[in-house]
């Protein structure tokens, strides 16, 4: 009898389930609220329109008319980026209004660098389960960057995945392109001993390392709701969120001033590894560590996590955004030219012969 009534039960819910008729929704994707935030989010891309671009969304592909643009000969860069674990943070503090110009100086800083002008942007968004206050709130500051930047926010994916990201978190990831006429590239190639390396500030942080600033943080035993140790007027979480500079609009002021040898964007690997790759064979950019200012943050996370000077130099941009190497005679009217745009740029360091050295020597002590 206990079989016969175990049979019966599976057998009646076997056929309660042929009888039920799912939905989208009930396997945890609410394809209403996907429609709705593409009507939300239109006005924010309409707001990055650019010639080459209207800004509308909705086709199945985002246009561009490089010819509208102004171009006549052009090479296309692209570039592809996140903002790693600093989504993290931006999920425990609850804010999200400036993690998308992180999404966007992080792809089209890379852009820059090569000697290209950013065109256009794609996001992706995923998310165990669709927040549209979030989202909307994610893709203002990713409009934000890309006005900044001078790029066309032209297309994107939301993808509400249940079951692959927990129901608060999410990820991002930004796609952006730009196009330079032929032999406009900034390669390095030119860069010669005596040459100035230019620091351009950043604004704390940025998007790198925030692995380590969490680890931090945790041994530390702190909130990101409480003052921060180093800005006593911010959150921890408000201080850590400070988002990243865009540097288009410095580095079009400087190349109209006189000819960029070399740019170097500052992220993960720190001055130690990104420098170097943009320095002919021979050559070495000798730095000197107490000519720059550095945020409160870096000199905090040295105390707490008794992080060495070279650990720091290797892992964090140590108040270091963007490099410009130029020749001598150009780096004062080229360093002004940066500084009336509001952004802080110094004199680091100077180009050497290499005669089997690091690539990056740095003097001085950390002040």
């Amino acid at each position: 009898m206990f079989i016969l009534y175990v049979f019966r039960s599976e057998d009646s819910i076997a056929t309660l389930k042929s009888n039920t008729k799912l939905t989208y929704r009930d396997a945890g994707v609410n394809i209403d609220a996907g429609n709705a935030l593409i009507e939300a989010i239109k006005p924010l891309a309409a707001q990055t329109a650019r010639p080459g671009a209207s800004g509308l969304l909705g086709g199945f592909g985002g246009l561009f008319d490089l010819k509208s643009a102004g171009f006549k000969d052009p090479i296309l860069v692209a570039a592809t980026d996140g903002v790693g674990t600093k989504l993290k943070i931006a999920i425990a503090a609850n804010k999200h209004d400036t993690i998308g110009i992180d999404l966007v100086a992080m792809c089209v800083n890379d852009l820059v660098v090569q000697g290209a002008q950013p065109l256009f942007f794609l996001d992706y968004f995923a998310t165990g389960k669709l927040e549209n206050k979030i989202v909307e709130t994610v893709v203002a500051g990713i409009a934000d960057g890309c006005q900044q930047a001078g790029s066309a926010l032209i297309g994107g994916e939301t993808a509400e995945m249940p079951g692959h990201y927990e129901k608060n978190d999410y990820d991002l990831a930004g796609f952006a392109v730009g196009a330079m006429e032929r032999h406009d590239d900034i390669d390095g190639s030119d860069i010669n001993v005596g040459d100035i390396v230019l620091g351009l500030a950043s604004s704390g942080i940025h998007s790198n390392g925030y692995s380590l600033v969490r680890k931090i943080v945790d041994e530390s035993g702190l909130s990101y709701f409480e003052p921060a140790p180093f800005n006593s007027g911010m959150s921890l979480g408000d201080a850590l969120l400070e988002p990243t500079i865009i540097y288009v609009n410095a580095i079009k002021v400087a190349r109209e001033v006189g000819n960029i040898k070399g740019i170097a964007h500052i992220t993960g690997g720190g001055l130690l590894e990104n420098l170097p790759r943009i320095l002919p064979d021979g050559k070495c950019a000798a730095l000197n560590l107490n000519s720059w200012s550095k945020s409160p943050v870096f000199s905090w996370l040295i105390e707490k996590g008794s992080i060495e000077i070279s650990e720091m130099l290797r892992t964090f941009n140590c108040g270091i955004g963007m490099v410009i190497i130029v020749s001598a005679d150009k780096a004062s009217a080229i360093s002004e030219a940066i500084k009336a745009t509001g952004q802080p740029a110094t004199p680091i360091g100077v180009i050497e012969s290499r005669n089997e050295r690091e690539p990056v020597l740095i003097q001085g002590d950390w002040v």
